[in-house]
């Protein structure tokens, strides 16, 4: 069903404002009663407050889509940013967000091109072909008969980014769950509020989407869209359309596993060749932002988040990977610092600490021949241990450099167990190393 977006920087301001004051509220509410409970009381009832908290921010978030859900959906992939309650309760912001009415599409069209769909294109579907938190895609065909998709911006999303961040961040620390320095939650903001720019700049995608194809001519199975120029601006961006099975379908499901774990090399030498060689990702995921063909075609849509990488920070990356394959934990920590991940005036969690990770993290590369992917719990044994973290919590801070790379990586495990691939990737992985 669709519906209108609070697009006007009075209803966001409101909107936004009344979730910072509820989610403050609960807080302050929460403390004051606190005081008289014991430990275990305390404990709960700081669940039950985070777990409204976090619905309020979702609800809000996801009526207002830009900027602010965005960030929930990186949010809910960055399990140290956030308690858990709240990471959890955002994953919900991973879906597909519902489209907006037509004639919102149809605005948008009239300030970028003075005209409506219907004047440029010899077709456009009315309905999406997907939605999602800053704008939505639609299906159509050229004049002269290419059939392409166009993705169309939410009027107003990008003249309200710092104004929505601001609010975030502001309910963020009233609710008291952000809980690091004002200095490394500056850094957090701003890099987020520039990558989110970008992202709202449809020129820029245009030109990652040229680099990327360029970058990628040569490797086999790897398809990215085109642009088609005449039809795009900075909020409208035109593709030609390539058509593949998405994660879920049904096509998709009576892929014989031989193609599978084809698809899930690709996929895996995809993201290495980017972070490794390129040093330039393809930052945002999302299952609906990767298709895939019979053949062991991988499609990679949606270039609007990339992240250039510092040749320091990916080599800092590469060490703490083969500091932790080695199980050199002091070197990890050296690596971890030098990402920017832990504290500098805390002292190390210790080899206990991280040996726990390790194991967890690094089980995928292990050596285990045909690793199953499909049922792998790589997400619940790190779950388990979330109470661990916590208690180390001050050591740690989000580590800005390298957030969108642990996307990234969380993306491509989600993607390879959705995919239910069965390939041991350890010697890939020390090959990029």
């Amino acid at each position: 069903m669709a519906k209108k977006t609070t697009s006007s920087k009075v209803g966001r301001f409101m909107r936004l404002a009344g979730m910072t004051a509820t989610v403050a509220g609960r807080y302050t509410g929460n403390r004051l009663k606190s005081a008289f409970r014991d430990e275990d009381s305390r404990l709960d009832a700081q669940k039950q407050t985070f777990e409204r908290m976090a619905d309020d921010l979702v609800n809000t978030l996801g009526d207002l889509k830009g900027a602010v859900m965005k960030v929930g959906q990186i949010a809910s992939q960055t399990q140290d940013l956030l308690p858990a309650e709240f990471s959890k309760a955002l994953q919900k912001l991973q879906k597909e967000a519902p489209p907006v009415e037509f004639e919102v599409i149809e605005r948008q069209f009239e300030l970028e091109f003075g005209v409506k769909p219907d004047d440029l294109f010899k077709s456009f579907d009315r309905q999406p072909h997907a939605a999602a938190s800053i704008g939505q895609v639609h299906r159509a065909q050229t004049k002269s008969g290419i059939d392409v998709i166009v993705k169309v911006q939410y009027p107003g999303v990008a003249d309200a980014v710092g104004s929505d961040l601001s609010h975030l961040r502001l309910a963020l620390k009233l609710g008291g769950v952000l809980k690091i320095s004002k200095q490394r939650a500056d850094a957090l903001f701003t890099e987020l509020k520039l990558r989110l720019e970008e992202e709202l700049d449809y020129e820029q995608e245009a030109r990652s989407l040229r680099a990327f194809r360029k970058h990628h001519e040569d490797d086999a199975g790897i398809l990215i869209p085109r642009v088609i120029d005449r039809l795009s601006t900075q909020r409208i961006l035109t593709l030609d359309y390539l058509d593949g099975d998405y994660l879920g379908s049904p096509e998709l499901e009576a892929y014989p596993q031989e193609t599978r774990d084809l698809l899930g090399e690709r996929i895996f030498a995809l993201m290495s060749k980017q972070l490794f060689e390129l040093k330039k990702i393809h930052g945002d995921p999302h299952p609906g932002n990767f298709a895939f063909r019979p053949d062991g075609s991988v499609i990679v849509y949606d270039f609007g988040c990339v992240k250039v990488l510092r040749p320091e920070i990916v080599e800092a990356y590469a060490g703490a990977i083969k500091a932790s394959i080695d199980e050199d934990y002091h070197q990890l920590d050296l690596a971890l610092l030098d990402l920017g991940a832990r504290v500098k005036s805390e002292p190390s969690p210790g080899t206990d600490y991280y040996k726990v990770w390790r194991d967890i993290f690094f089980e995928p590369f292990s050596g285990i021949v045909g690793y199953d992917y499909g049922g792998a719990q790589v997400h619940l044994n790190a779950a388990k241990q979330m109470p661990l973290f916590f208690k180390n919590m001050s050591k740690f801070q989000p580590p800005v450099e390298s957030l969108y790379i642990d996307r990234m990586i969380s993306g491509q495990y989600w993607i390879m167990k959705s995919l239910r691939v069965k390939k041991d990737f350890s010697k890939a992985l020390f090959a990029y190393l």
